[in-house]
């Protein structure tokens, strides 16, 4: 394990799933909206297919991108076919495992609800709690800086 970018530029990177993306850009919403009333400016948003991709897209950003932390957001569900939870776990150990490795942060924005079902309440109720976990994130990387 080689320690990497030991002299990052405080660029700040946001890369979310597109796997239910209604939700996640609220939580990509929350975050911009509330980095602003920070005075800090987001250096770039990245997008990836889906949650299982958070992990590596991160890793590429602190090693080769010169960035001081990354923002990791998802929505991880089980959608009835197949077990979330080997998704969920593994995303979260991946998230953990860059950030041991590169020694710079990665904040997790990454929901995994049980027993999502997508109905309009479930929905609006989401919507919302994503949006405050963006904010959230700000917060953490405001903190962090």
């Amino acid at each position: 394990m080689s320690k990497t970018n030991q002299n990052p530029s405080g660029r700040i990177a946001f890369v979310h799933s597109c796997w239910h993306k209604d939700i996640v850009d609220r939580c990509k919403e929350g975050f911009s909206i509330r980095l602003a009333e920070h005075g800090i400016k987001l250096a770039d948003y990245f997008s990836v297919p889906g949650a299982f991709e958070l992990p590596l897209r991160c890793k590429q950003l602190l090693v080769g991108e010169n960035y001081a932390l990354v923002v990791a957001a998802g929505f991880i569900v089980d959608g009835g076919i197949y077990r979330h939870e080997f998704v969920a776990q593994t995303v979260i150990n991946g998230l953990m495992q860059v950030q041991l490795e590169t020694d710079l942060p990665v904040l997790s924005a990454v929901l995994t609800p049980k027993d999502f079902q997508g109905t309009e309440e479930q929905q609006n109720f989401f919507l919302e709690h994503i949006y405050i976990k963006g904010k959230e994130a700000a917060d953490a990387v405001a903190m962090m800086l």
